[in-house]
């Protein structure tokens, strides 16, 4: 796989489409799993981590000749980055310096990570809310690759994991959901403190510990013991409906009682990615940010969410370079991110609405 030719698509699960897709980026489940013959990474010596890669990578090889995979251990730091940005792999995966890779399908609404925290954390993400349609492919995936590699595996526990939150079924449901509304209007702390009771996690764009960059909040479950898959991914569904309820309920308040201000706000951040000679990563993400909800709430009709979607992931400072086609400092990166939104933004109107 040429990393290179990446910059000029986008992930299936940037397309915008798929239901509830104005709030809903995409639906994304995760498995972990573990070798049965093997001690957990944190306990594995450096060739018990070759082994287990060179394991799993043939195991892969045999499931599907449309996983391209990849050795991280042979990328350098801008091709890791790059990897992270596109959500294919974790930053933990991105930081180690062991044998361990990725398997990355055609449309990149798969991935596999080998040598994570976990031996395998199988990866699948659809635009939209669809979880039971990745639930299926993901399933599927898992019980291939099961029949080839002997998990680790209890009849009272489930899945054995390194981490014991993920123990049972070894499974994270989560939704990335685009809340700019209860942001404004200053309901999102509300929001997150009621997920939290009914044990959800609530984690920024690149996962744990990372900020809710434009807005973008994952949503998951923080415990999979004593549940089914379907279970949890049932309370998912559940949940996720309230809140984009919540958001489409704050978006109309922000347009019958503060239209002109919206509106105002809206054009401003059109504007200025248009004609910005310099700009940053952050500034960039609050300002698509408002952009995609002027295009939900029809303030802008000149530009489509598909290529907002995929400017949040190409204005990154790994694909920027990538998209350069040289490393770039700070300022640089700033001014480069810039250009290249005039260039992608050039042929824009922002059309009043009526």
């Amino acid at each position: 796989m040429n990393l290179d030719e990446l910059t000029q698509t986008s992930g299936e699960w940037l397309r915008g489409t798929g239901p509830e897709s104005d709030i809903v980026m995409c639906s994304r489940i995760r498995l972990a799993r573990n070798l049965n013959d093997f001690p957990f990474i944190n306990r594995a010596s450096r060739s018990e981590k070759g082994e287990i890669e060179t394991h799993i990578r043939t195991a892969i090889a045999a499931v599907s000749d449309n996983l391209a995979y990849l050795e991280l251990n042979q990328r350098s730091k801008l091709d890791l980055q790059f990897l992270v940005e596109r959500q294919l792999i974790s930053r933990e995966h991105a930081s180690a310096d062991y044998p361990r890779g990725v398997a990355i399908g055609p449309h990149e609404n798969v991935s596999i990570m080998v040598n994570e925290e976990d031996h395998v954390r199988i990866q699948a993400m659809h635009s939209g809310l669809s979880l039971h349609d990745v639930w299926e492919q993901i399933n599927a995936l898992d019980d291939q690759l099961e029949e080839r590699l002997s998990y680790a595996f209890s009849s009272q526990l489930g899945y054995l994991t390194a981490c014991p939150t993920n123990v049972g079924t070894g499974i994270r449901v989560g939704v990335m959901l685009h809340l700019p509304a209860l942001v404004q209007t200053k309901q999102i702390d509300k929001v997150f403190r009621a997920l939290q009771k009914i044990n959800l996690a609530v984690r920024g764009l690149y996962g744990e510990g990372t900020q809710a960059f434009g807005d973008f909040y994952q949503i998951s479950n923080q415990q999979t013991l004593g549940n089914s898959e379907l279970e949890l991914i049932r309370n998912l569904t559940e949940v996720v409906p309230q809140i984009i309820e919540y958001e489409r309920t704050a978006r109309q308040k922000l347009v019958s009682e503060r239209r002109q201000h919206l509106h105002d706000q809206v054009s401003r951040a059109y504007g200025v990615l248009k004609t910005a000679h310099t700009i940053s990563s952050e500034e960039t993400m609050h300002l698509l940010s408002s952009v995609r909800m002027g295009i939900n709430l029809g303030l802008i009709d000149d530009l489509e969410i598909p290529t907002v979607n995929e400017l949040f992931i190409h204005t990154q400072p790994a694909h920027l370079q990538k998209i350069q086609g040289t490393p770039l400092e700070v300022d640089e990166r700033n001014v480069a991110r810039a250009s290249y939104l005039r260039s992608r933004l050039s042929n824009g109107r922002h059309t009043e609405a009526n």
